[in-house]
C-alpha cells in the first residue's frame, strides 16, 4: 500500500517515480521489509522525525516516572513498593535505550533535554495529569501501559534498526507493568466498597486520556502518511484506538466497573466497539502545557537538569583528561 509513497510535500508524499535514485532505493529498501542503520543514507526528513518521535518518546519514559514516583513512599505494602519502584527503575532504563537510540541520529542526549525545556520538544500528555490515589497506580498500569505497549509492539518492526532494537526488550518490561497494573484494579475492585469507588473513579479519570495517547484523529494528524510510508509509524492513530477499546473493554467488564462511556457499545455489523471521541480541544490544550500538572512536571525536570550539572562537568572533566592521557602516550 506504501510503497508509491516518500516524502511530503504539505499532507501528501512523492511517489516513486518523482524521487531521484538515491530516495527510491531508499524507499525500495524499506519497503523490502529491510532495516535502515546508523551510517546507511536517509532522507533529512526521516532523519528528523526520527530525532523528534524517538526523542519524545524518551522524554515521556523518563517524565512517566514522576506520577508514580510520587506513590513509591505510600505503597500500601512493603511488596507493592518494590514492585512500583522496579517499575520506575525499568522507565529510567527505556528512556536511556531511547536516548542512545537518538544519539545515533547525531543529536545528544543534552541537546534532546534542552528541546524539552524550552519547549521545543513534547512528552505524552497523559503524564500531565495528577495521580490522585493509589488505585491510579493500577489505572496507570493496566490502561496508560496498555495503550503504551498497543502503540510500542508495532515499533519493533520499524524501519530504522537502533529503534526497532531497543523496543524489543522495552514491550517485554511494559507488558510486565501492564499485568501489576491490572493486578492492582483487580485487588481493588474486589476489595471493600470504598476500594471499589476508588479504582471506578481512576478509570473514570484516566479513560479519555489514555484514548489521547494515540495522537489525533487520523484526519487531523499531519504526519501519519509520510511516517508510515517510511516504516516509522506501522498502524494509523484511528486503528489502534480501536484496537486498545476493543482489548479494554472486556477487562473493564471483567473487573466489574464501568467505562465512562454513555455511547459504548459492540458494532456487530463492524466487529469493533463504537465509543466516543475524545475532547480533543482538552488533548491540544495539554499538549500545549497547559495540563493539571505540565508546570510541576517541567519543573521537576529543570530541577533535575540544574541539579545534575556539577555531575555533567565532572564526567566531561574526566573525559577530557583521559582523552589528554591517552593523546600524551602515544
Amino acid at each position: 500500500m506504501y510503497a508509491q509513497m516518500i516524502r511530503s510535500t504539505g499532507s501528501r508524499v512523492k511517489t516513486l517515480e518523482e524521487m531521484d535514485p538515491q530516495e527510491r532505493a531508499f524507499q525500495e529498501r524499506i519497503d523490502a521489509g529491510g532495516k535502515i542503520e546508523p551510517r546507511d543514507w536517509m532522507p533529512e526528513g526521516y532523519r528528523r522525525t526520527l530525532i523528534r518521535q524517538i526523542g519524545q518518546h524518551a522524554h515521556s519514559e523518563i517524565v512517566g516516572q514522576l506520577p508514580e514516583g510520587n506513590w513509591i513512599t505510600r505503597a500500601p505494602t512493603l511488596e507493592r513498593k518494590a514492585i512500583l519502584l522496579a517499575k520506575v527503575q525499568d522507565e529510567a532504563g527505556h528512556g536511556l535505550y531511547l536516548y542512545c537510540a537518538a544519539e545515533t541520529l547525531g543529536v545528544s542526549r543534552d541537546e534532546l533535554t534542552r528541546d524539552l525545556l524550552c519547549g521545543k520538544m513534547k512528552y505524552s500528555s497523559i503524564f500531565n495529569y495528577p495521580t490522585l490515589t493509589w488505585a491510579d497506580m493500577g489505572a496507570v498500569g493496566w490502561l496508560v501501559d496498555g495503550a503504551a505497549i498497543m502503540n510500542q509492539v508495532p515499533l519493533q518492526r520499524t524501519s530504522y534498526g537502533p529503534y526497532a532494537r531497543a523496543m524489543v526488550r522495552i514491550c517485554k518490561e511494559e507488558s510486565f507493568h501492564q499485568r501489576q497494573g491490572f493486578d492492582v484494579m483487580m485487588k481493588m475492585a474486589n476489595g471493600t466498597k470504598e476500594q471499589r469507588a476508588m479504582a471506578q473513579d481512576a478509570l473514570d479519570r484516566f479513560w479519555y486520556p489514555s484514548l489521547m495517547m494515540f495522537g489525533p484523529s487520523d484526519e487531523n494528524s499531519v504526519h501519519s502518511a509520510q511516517n508510515m510510508a517510511w516504516k516509522i509509524k506501522m498502524n494509523s492513530n484511528d486503528e489502534l484506538r480501536q484496537k486498545f477499546v476493543d482489548q479494554t473493554v472486556p477487562q473493564a467488564d471483567f473487573l466489574g466497573l464501568t467505562v465512562p462511556d454513555e455511547h459504548l457499545k459492540w458494532n456487530e455489523d463492524r466487529g469493533h466497539y463504537d465509543f466516543s471521541e475524545p475532547d480533543w480541544d482538552e488533548f491540544f490544550e495539554v499538549l500545549a502545557g497547559n495540563g493539571p500538572c505540565s508546570a510541576d512536571r517541567m519543573e521537576a525536570r529543570n530541577k533535575a537538569w540544574d541539579d545534575g550539572a556539577w555531575v555533567r562537568e565532572g564526567l566531561m572533566a574526566h573525559a577530557e583528561k583521559k582523552k589528554s592521557r591517552a593523546l600524551a602516550a602515544e
